[in-house]
């Protein structure tokens, strides 16, 4: 099948921004701040980013409800959930100016809940010595993305008046799909090529400054809090654009997920829950989380259920409760519950806040969770406990940039959220994830600016070779009468991981799923699909491209998911994956 170079829309921007979650929508409103033409390109629609998936907050010591809070202590809780695998320095400035950034939403119109004084007001979560998660009831996600929108249409506005064109500076290109990121001769961003996946029409943005902002890659896996979106994409974009990945082998399983019915098996429950009084019991109505808190932690968390009660209401003088150890902590104890037998007939274990607080606080601190369970499960969490277990939530390897300005080692190439590696280390706290968008979003932003403006007016063109390349990949699918259906080999793609690659690692199994993500590689090489090109799915190459670099970063790193057993070897090297030459997972 061959196209002409007129069948390709063109289009030209200062900066592109693919994805339009929290980090991508603060990166495009910092570059159009900026003065440079911003395009956001959504591949769902513009408003439903994975982003309002997060519940509980956004984590920043503004000290608010407790005044010893500091940029210091969240620093030092940061590098410690992470077990100090995490790059400092962007640990540093995201502690630093997460404040900064939380109070610009308030000031942009987001509405967050109040202390009784009047302030913003923060709650309890995992990892955190502090309450420090500024919040929306259990919808923090939502209204950021809320505000964030609003930001973006009110700059639209204003150009509408100065310019004439509400679309003239910044523009949303809704339900397009990016499939490869094209160079110039030199090897410097050029442009960004896709498809509206409404007409199937392929368009060239032509820019020189590109900020990935895509999310994570949690669709690889069977069982995943994660939404559609997640495939990868930012990371096999990056990839086979000559960036490295970093610590791939991280991947975040949130200790709870829904359980049942199988239906909503993997749907998030927020970490709000239990930052609110909620807590964990095996079968036999045991506080398990007693028996598995780590030396490290100890002295920061009640030996006894009758301190750890009274830390909710006297921090002062009493340790946190352990069911806000850090997530990978918490995961780890819950499947070893299960593997001993005291979990629930589905699968997990007890979640319970319906014997911890009145049912009116409940409805009012956690309506989400409450009409989660309720539609979903036939549960009311006011009256019994709700049944969870460990799910697929987060990837704290990505893109490796550098810390100040969100760069890549491609010329003209950024990164920002969850697709970036570095900030979280083995592990990332609850609510460093929705600070951590807008923090590194701005930085993305003034990073592109900033590399626009070292151009001097010569930007790159691009190289024939790498559009005729991109062209062709895309249309090979579509010519291919007898290949595989996409569908089928992502599906088997989820089932490998899930029960080879899991929250637990071992030898055997990780051996065994490099040899089958081999045949995956060639597998998704050859996917066709019937019908024309508004039909294509194009997740399948990049969800086998993200796994290729995350299940040999896991066998080659001594380090565990979630926990460093070789932190302390001397000339312990962080994981990198990198091409070498390759165009293609299959090459």
């Amino acid at each position: 099948m061959v196209m002409s170079s007129s069948e390709i829309e063109r289009l030209s921007y200062d900066v592109v921004v693919i994805g339009a979650g929290g980090s991508g929508l603060r990166a495009a409103i910092e570059a159009r701040a900026r003065g440079k033409k911003t395009a956001i390109i959504s591949k769902s629609l513009f408003g439903k980013a994975h982003t309002v998936m997060a519940e509980g907050g956004a984590a920043a010591a503004m000290g608010n409800v407790n005044p010893n809070d500091n940029w210091q202590v969240h620093f030092r809780d940061t590098m410690r959930g992470g077990k100090f695998l995490n790059n400092p320095r962007m640990a540093e400035l995201h502690a630093k100016e997460a404040p900064d950034r939380v109070w610009e939403l308030e000031a942009w119109g987001a509405l967050f809940d109040r202390t009784k004084d009047g302030k913003i007001s923060q709650r309890n979560f995992g990892g955190h010595e502090y309450p420090r998660l500024a919040h929306v009831g259990d919808r923090t996600g939502l209204e950021m993305i809320r505000t964030l929108q609003q930001r973006v249409v009110a700059l639209q506005q204003a150009d509408s008046v100065e310019l004439g064109d509400p679309e003239a500076m910044i523009r949303v290109f809704a339900e397009t799909t990016v499939t490869r990121l094209v160079k110039d001769a030199a090897g410097r961003i050029a442009g960004v090529f896709g498809y509206i996946r409404d007409t199937g029409r392929f368009v060239l943005f032509e820019t020189p400054a590109v900020v990935l902002a895509t999310g994570g890659i949690g669709r690889t896996f069977k069982v995943t809090s994660n939404s559609w979106e997640y495939s990868g994409d930012g990371h096999a974009l990056a990839l086979l654009a000559g960036a490295s990945l970093l610590n791939m082998e991280f991947v975040q399983f949130h200790p709870t997920g829904m359980v049942w019915p199988p239906s909503v098996a993997g749907l998030l429950v927020t970490e709000s829950v239990r930052g609110d009084g909620g807590v964990l019991r095996n079968t036999e109505g045991k506080r398990f989380m007693f028996n598995y808190v780590p030396d490290v932690f100890r002295a920061q968390y009640a030996e006894t259920e009758e301190e750890a009660d009274r830390w909710y209401t006297d921090q002062a003088n009493n340790r946190r409760p352990p069911e806000l150890l850090p997530r990978d902590e918490v995961a780890r104890s819950i499947n070893s519950e299960i593997k001993a037998g005291r979990g629930t007939e589905h699968g997990g274990v007890f979640l319970d806040v319906s014997s911890r607080l009145p049912a009116e606080e409940i409805l009012r601190k956690l309506p989400s969770m409450h009409h989660q369970f309720k539609e979903l499960a036939g549960v009311d969490i006011t009256k019994e406990p709700m049944e969870i277990g460990p799910t697929c939530h987060y990837v704290m390897g990505g893109v490796e940039v550098d810390p100040d300005t969100a760069a890549t080692s491609v010329p003209g190439l950024f990164a920002a959220g969850e697709v970036s590696g570095g900030m979280h280390g083995s592990n990332r706290l609850g609510g460093n994830s929705l600070s951590d968008l807008v923090v590194f979003g701005k930085r993305a932003g003034d990073g592109a600016a900033d590399y626009i403006e070292s151009l001097s007016g010569a930007r790159p063109s691009v190289s024939s070779p790498d559009l005729d390349f991109a062209v062709a990949e895309a249309l090979a699918p579509l010519s291919r009468p007898d290949g595989e259906n996409p569908y089928t080999v992502h599906h088997e793609l989820q089932q490998t991981m899930h029960d080879l690659v899991g929250l637990i690692r071992r030898e055997h199994e990780v051996q065994q799923a490099l040899t089958e993500l081999e045949k995956f590689r060639e597998r998704a090489a050859r996917v066709s699909v019937p019908g024309g090109r508004a039909t294509t799915p194009a997740g399948t190459w990049r969800s086998t491209c993200a796994t290729c670099c995350w299940s040999p970063s896991a066998w080659r790193s001594p380090r565990s998911n979630g926990r460093s057993p070789a932190a302390g070897i001397p000339g312990r090297t962080t994981p990198r994956c990198r091409l070498n030459g390759a165009r293609s997972i299959s090459s």
